[in-house]
Protein backbone atom coordinates (compact mmCIF):
# COMPACT_ATOMS: atom_id res chain seq x y z
CA UNK A 1 0.00 0.00 0.00
CA UNK A 2 1.64 3.68 -0.92
CA UNK A 3 2.36 5.67 1.81
CA UNK A 4 -0.66 8.35 0.43
CA UNK A 5 -2.96 5.80 1.09
CA UNK A 6 -1.68 4.96 4.42
CA UNK A 7 -2.26 8.51 5.71
CA UNK A 8 -5.95 8.35 5.26
CA UNK A 9 -6.70 5.12 7.01
CA UNK A 10 -7.28 5.01 10.46
CA UNK A 11 -4.82 4.50 13.26
CA UNK A 12 -6.61 1.13 13.87
CA UNK A 13 -6.53 0.56 10.21
CA UNK A 14 -2.92 0.95 10.20
CA UNK A 15 -2.38 -1.55 12.89
CA UNK A 16 -4.81 -4.10 10.81
CA UNK A 17 -2.10 -3.71 8.15
CA UNK A 18 0.92 -3.83 9.99
CA UNK A 19 -0.74 -7.27 11.40
CA UNK A 20 -2.07 -8.63 8.09
CA UNK A 21 1.39 -7.65 6.71
CA UNK A 22 3.36 -9.54 9.72
CA UNK A 23 1.54 -12.44 8.65
CA UNK A 24 1.23 -12.63 4.88
CA UNK A 25 3.39 -15.77 3.63
CA UNK A 26 6.84 -14.75 2.08
CA UNK A 27 7.34 -15.99 -1.72
CA UNK A 28 10.47 -17.11 -2.39
CA UNK A 29 10.54 -15.33 -5.90
CA UNK A 30 13.59 -17.11 -7.10
CA UNK A 31 12.24 -20.87 -6.50
CA UNK A 32 8.72 -19.14 -8.24
CA UNK A 33 10.97 -18.48 -11.24
CA UNK A 34 12.77 -21.54 -11.26
CA UNK A 35 9.10 -23.72 -10.75
CA UNK A 36 7.43 -20.85 -14.07
CA UNK A 37 11.19 -22.04 -15.65
CA UNK A 38 10.10 -25.61 -15.53
CA UNK A 39 6.27 -25.47 -16.13
CA UNK A 40 7.50 -23.43 -19.38
CA UNK A 41 9.89 -25.34 -20.77
CA UNK A 42 8.31 -28.37 -20.77
CA UNK A 43 5.13 -26.95 -22.69
CA UNK A 44 7.41 -26.10 -25.32
CA UNK A 45 9.38 -29.39 -24.95
CA UNK A 46 5.94 -31.14 -25.87
CA UNK A 47 5.32 -28.38 -28.59
CA UNK A 48 8.87 -29.23 -30.23
CA UNK A 49 7.76 -32.77 -29.90
CA UNK A 50 4.40 -32.17 -31.61
CA UNK A 51 6.35 -30.48 -34.70
CA UNK A 52 8.90 -32.87 -35.03
CA UNK A 53 6.15 -35.65 -35.26
CA UNK A 54 4.22 -34.19 -37.61
CA UNK A 55 8.05 -33.39 -39.36
CA UNK A 56 8.74 -37.01 -39.62
CA UNK A 57 5.80 -38.97 -39.47
CA UNK A 58 3.82 -36.62 -41.77
CA UNK A 59 6.34 -34.80 -44.16
CA UNK A 60 5.46 -31.53 -42.83
CA UNK A 61 7.97 -29.17 -43.52
CA UNK A 62 9.11 -26.90 -40.49
CA UNK A 63 7.20 -24.31 -41.56
CA UNK A 64 4.05 -26.24 -42.39
CA UNK A 65 4.46 -28.05 -39.35
CA UNK A 66 3.85 -25.04 -37.64
CA UNK A 67 -0.35 -24.52 -37.52
CA UNK A 68 -1.09 -28.04 -36.93
CA UNK A 69 0.95 -28.18 -34.32
CA UNK A 70 -0.14 -25.11 -32.63
CA UNK A 71 -4.05 -26.86 -33.47
CA UNK A 72 -2.70 -29.91 -31.03
CA UNK A 73 -1.53 -27.72 -28.73
CA UNK A 74 -4.73 -25.64 -27.94
CA UNK A 75 -6.46 -29.39 -27.85
CA UNK A 76 -4.37 -30.85 -25.33
CA UNK A 77 -4.91 -27.34 -23.17
CA UNK A 78 -8.67 -27.22 -23.68
CA UNK A 79 -9.07 -31.02 -22.75
CA UNK A 80 -6.66 -30.53 -19.61
CA UNK A 81 -8.81 -27.51 -18.65
CA UNK A 82 -11.75 -29.51 -18.93
CA UNK A 83 -10.58 -32.34 -16.47
CA UNK A 84 -9.67 -29.85 -14.08
CA UNK A 85 -5.81 -31.07 -14.68
CA UNK A 86 -4.48 -27.55 -15.85
CA UNK A 87 -5.63 -25.40 -13.25
CA UNK A 88 -3.55 -27.85 -10.55
CA UNK A 89 -0.88 -27.28 -12.74
CA UNK A 90 -1.22 -23.27 -12.99
CA UNK A 91 -1.67 -23.29 -9.49
CA UNK A 92 1.84 -24.90 -8.72
CA UNK A 93 4.12 -23.16 -11.86
CA UNK A 94 2.22 -19.85 -12.14
CA UNK A 95 3.45 -18.01 -14.82
CA UNK A 96 5.17 -20.79 -16.37
CA UNK A 97 1.22 -21.76 -17.69
CA UNK A 98 0.45 -18.50 -19.27
CA UNK A 99 2.93 -19.57 -22.44
CA UNK A 100 0.46 -17.62 -25.09
CA UNK A 101 -1.10 -20.28 -27.32
CA UNK A 102 -1.91 -22.41 -24.18
CA UNK A 103 -2.48 -20.07 -21.97
CA UNK A 104 -4.82 -18.29 -24.14
CA UNK A 105 -6.76 -21.43 -24.75
CA UNK A 106 -7.15 -22.49 -21.18
CA UNK A 107 -8.49 -18.98 -20.65
CA UNK A 108 -10.86 -19.13 -23.28
CA UNK A 109 -12.01 -22.77 -22.03
CA UNK A 110 -12.59 -21.95 -18.68
CA UNK A 111 -14.59 -19.07 -19.14
CA UNK A 112 -16.53 -20.88 -21.03
CA UNK A 113 -16.91 -23.90 -18.65
CA UNK A 114 -17.80 -21.86 -15.58
CA UNK A 115 -20.63 -19.97 -17.85
CA UNK A 116 -22.44 -23.01 -19.56
CA UNK A 117 -25.10 -23.01 -17.36
CA UNK A 118 -26.21 -18.97 -18.82
CA UNK A 119 -26.78 -20.58 -21.99
CA UNK A 120 -24.55 -20.94 -24.71
CA UNK A 121 -24.75 -17.58 -26.56
CA UNK A 122 -25.07 -15.32 -23.99
CA UNK A 123 -23.42 -17.23 -21.13
CA UNK A 124 -20.56 -19.32 -23.20
CA UNK A 125 -19.99 -17.02 -26.16
CA UNK A 126 -20.14 -13.72 -24.48
CA UNK A 127 -18.54 -14.76 -20.93
CA UNK A 128 -15.58 -16.16 -23.09
CA UNK A 129 -14.56 -13.19 -24.71
CA UNK A 130 -15.03 -10.77 -22.17
CA UNK A 131 -11.53 -12.20 -20.41
CA UNK A 132 -9.82 -12.98 -24.12
CA UNK A 133 -11.58 -10.55 -26.19
CA UNK A 134 -8.88 -7.60 -25.07
CA UNK A 135 -5.94 -9.86 -25.55
CA UNK A 136 -7.52 -10.39 -29.73
CA UNK A 137 -7.94 -6.83 -29.85
CA UNK A 138 -4.47 -5.89 -28.72
CA UNK A 139 -2.94 -8.58 -31.19
CA UNK A 140 -4.69 -6.95 -33.93
CA UNK A 141 -4.35 -3.52 -33.34
CA UNK A 142 -0.56 -4.43 -32.82
CA UNK A 143 -0.24 -6.45 -35.83
CA UNK A 144 -2.28 -2.79 -37.58
CA UNK A 145 0.69 -0.75 -36.15
CA UNK A 146 3.70 -2.76 -36.73
CA UNK A 147 2.38 -3.26 -40.30
CA UNK A 148 1.87 0.28 -40.86
CA UNK A 149 5.66 1.53 -39.38
CA UNK A 150 6.74 -0.95 -41.91
CA UNK A 151 5.22 0.28 -44.81
CA UNK A 152 6.82 3.77 -43.73
CA UNK A 153 10.00 2.45 -43.59
CA UNK A 154 9.78 1.09 -46.68
CA UNK A 155 8.20 3.99 -48.56
CA UNK A 156 10.95 5.79 -47.44
CA UNK A 157 13.40 3.73 -49.16
CA UNK A 158 14.31 1.64 -45.82
CA UNK A 159 14.56 -2.34 -45.92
Amino acid sequence: MSNKMKKKLTPTQQQYQAFAKAREPKRSVLYNCIKAFIAGGTICTIGQGVQWMFTTYFDFTEVTASNPTVAVMIIISVLLTGFGIYDHMAQWAGAGTIIPVTGFANTMASAAIEHRSEGYVLGVGGNMFKISGPVITFGVFSAFVVALIKLIIQGLGGI
